[in-house]
């Protein structure tokens, strides 16, 4: 036995599938440990005795919900309770009894990830964000076995007009400004539907109440670029590089966005080592639907072939050994620049998908390069697949009609649609220049 450190945390390995689950002992804090079960979730326990009966308490997960160093802070914590003749498990099932939705939302935060072992820790961050910000503000002292399914219906509508929104400091510099929404009303309100079905499962409440009430739909934020605005903005690229208002990596970070139709964390976070120059195509090992193999174009071969390899990173911040961060403001400079008010960097996302079905290709194929792992996903696109065959239909009747007119056919003449679904833009040109 040693003492618990994130390091030892890290190489602790899982115990094979007929195996019980395998304990780390901590030799700083007595009975303070790590539980790592077969399927390799690790989690922070304590062990103490009351009297003559022996208890094991789970404090939480180990992740970005529950550090080593936090993990060992709750259980010192937890044995002054000991000390003082109190018993912490005991106490905790009797809470359960009148169990608040604040304490219930504590609760699914540190034991969820142990029975979600697949879910993101990126996914729990988030849903930590809309309880904090969203459910505590407006329910955090209701009982959870009185909640009704119309105060669920009640706290979405609560959120979509407003009534949590909030602006408070996050650190000497940070600041979080709270909004309310539709959208934000229907995310909060499938998180608080988790956490109350975490409260059945555990047989606190008999059923969950948010089920039957309809998550709001929030205004569509689609906005796929025209060519001539794909070029506005290519130009503006050129033009804020060219003056230094832009540095080099910023400007890569974009055009490599506009190539791929990778998602912003996978373009920032992107490492040399995933690359396959010679196959073509990057080799994420992780993403927001996991592992995936995104092919890559001639054009964006060439930009990463151009760039330095100065860190791990493709893209790798000014200071320190880390990744480029500061694409937001960069952004925000280069789409006032374009004349693109409002546009999101994901929007570079959807405008390749658009430029991809415009261009004849299936909504299948188009979400497989994308790496949608569900075709819904893709379906928000499948109203641009008409526009190839709008262009077949205008050039037919464009010929049929002047026939009828008794118009002579011009050698050459194009519809006028036609030229729309030309796609070939020089990125490679626009970046030297």
């Amino acid at each position: 036995m040693s003492r618990i450190t994130k390091r030892s945390v890290d190489a602790a390995v899982a115990p094979g599938s007929a195996e019980p689950d395998r304990f780390l002992w901590d030799t700083e804090v007595k009975g303070f440990g790590l539980r790592v079960k077969p399927s390799g979730v690790k989690s922070y326990v304590l062990k103490y005795r009351i009297g003559s009966r022996t208890r094991r308490l789970t404090i939480g997960q180990h992740g970005p919900l529950w550090t080593t160093e936090e993990a060992r802070r709750r259980a010192l914590e937890l044995l002054r309770r000991v000390r003082e003749g109190r018993d912490p498990a005991a106490e905790k099932a009797e809470a359960l009894q009148d169990l608040t939705v604040a304490a219930l939302a504590d609760c699914y935060l540190a034991e969820g990830p142990v029975e979600k072992p697949n879910k993101k820790a990126s996914s729990w961050l988030t849903d930590r964000s809309n309880i904090e910000r969203h459910v505590k503000p407006l329910l955090a002292r209701k009982i959870v076995k009185a909640l009704t399914q119309a105060d669920v219906a009640k706290f979405q509508a609560d959120v979509a007009a407003g009534k949590s929104k909030a602006d408070f400091r996050t650190g000497r510099r940070g600041r979080a400004i709270v909004k309310g929404g539709r959208g934000t009303a229907a995310r909060s309100l499938a998180v608080l539907g988790a956490m109350l079905q975490f409260a059945v499962g555990r047989k606190l409440i008999p059923m969950n109440p948010a089920k039957g009430v309809r998550l709001l739909k929030g205004q569509k934020k689609e906005r796929f670029l025209s060519e001539a605005q794909v070029a506005n903005l290519a130009e503006a690229l050129s033009a804020m590089e060219a003056e230094r208002r832009l540095s080099a990596t910023a400007a890569a970070a974009v055009r490599l966005l506009m190539l791929t139709g990778c998602r912003k964390s996978e373009v920032l976070s992107l490492r040399w080592e995933w690359i396959d120059f010679e196959r073509g195509c990057l080799r994420l090992p992780d993403s927001k639907t996991g592992a995936k193999v995104v092919p890559l174009a001639a054009a964006a071969l060439e930009l990463l072939s151009d760039l330095p390899r100065s860190s791990d990173y493709v893209l790798p911040a000014t200071r320190g050994d880390g990744h480029y961060t500061g694409l937001q403001k960069d952004w925000e400079r280069l789409r006032v620049r374009a004349g693109l008010s409002g546009l999101r960097v994901h929007d570079l996302r959807h405008t390749f998908a658009s430029f991809a079905v415009a261009d004849g290709n299936t909504l299948f194929m188009v979400g497989r390069v994308l790496g949608h792992k569900q075709a819904r996903t893709t379906e928000i696109y499948a109203h641009l697949a008409d526009d190839p065959l709008r262009v077949v239909a205008d050039r037919t009747a464009a010929r049929i009609a002047a026939a009828m007119k008794g118009a002579e056919e011009r050698p050459g003449c194009r519809a006028p649609l036609a030229a729309s679904i030309s796609l070939g833009i020089d990125w490679t040109r626009n970046r030297r220049s």
